[in-house]
């Protein structure tokens, strides 16, 4: 699987633990920033994994930040993408299954190791359901063709 990963300096850490894990895992893993704990602003870095799924180049994509709140929201202002934040296995299995998330995004400094990877490998082992779900998803793709032409 290939995976866009990205950070801001909060969640620099975390992604360095994440993106061994993965690797581990024989996945292919893109990291596009940031490089070190030094301040930045998230949003490029997230809107830039976003569009890596939205694109194909990416199969899903991870991001990180303190609270994983603004790293979702820069993430889902890309076209095409549908970024959850998941704090547990729970809620990551349904971001997959029910909404046919194709971005997961962590907080850094909400979620221990042991945890952020279990929450990792519960989305990447998540398939969509459809079924009842699939208007659902037609509604929100229409909403966005109607919010972004």
């Amino acid at each position: 699987m290939r995976i866009a990963i990205a950070s801001d300096h909060a969640g620099f850490k975390l992604k360095g633990v994440v993106k061994d894990h993965l690797a581990d895992l024989g996945h292919e893993v893109d990291d596009l920033g940031t490089d070190s704990e030094e301040p930045v602003d998230y949003p490029r870095f997230c809107a830039a994994a976003a569009r890596a799924v939205v694109r194909g180049d990416a199969d899903f994509g991870i991001v990180i930040g303190g609270s994983g709140q603004g790293e979702q929201i820069a993430a889902n202002k890309v076209h095409g993408a549908r970024a959850a934040l998941c704090y547990d296995e729970t809620t990551a299995r349904l971001a997959r299954s029910h909404n046919d998330a194709n971005v997961l995004s962590l907080g850094g400094r909400l979620l221990g190791e042991t945890l952020a990877l279990a929450v990792v490998d519960a989305f990447l082992g998540g398939t969509f359901e459809g079924g009842r779900h699939q208007p659902r998803l037609d509604q929100l793709r229409e909403i966005e063709r109607e919010e972004c032409g």
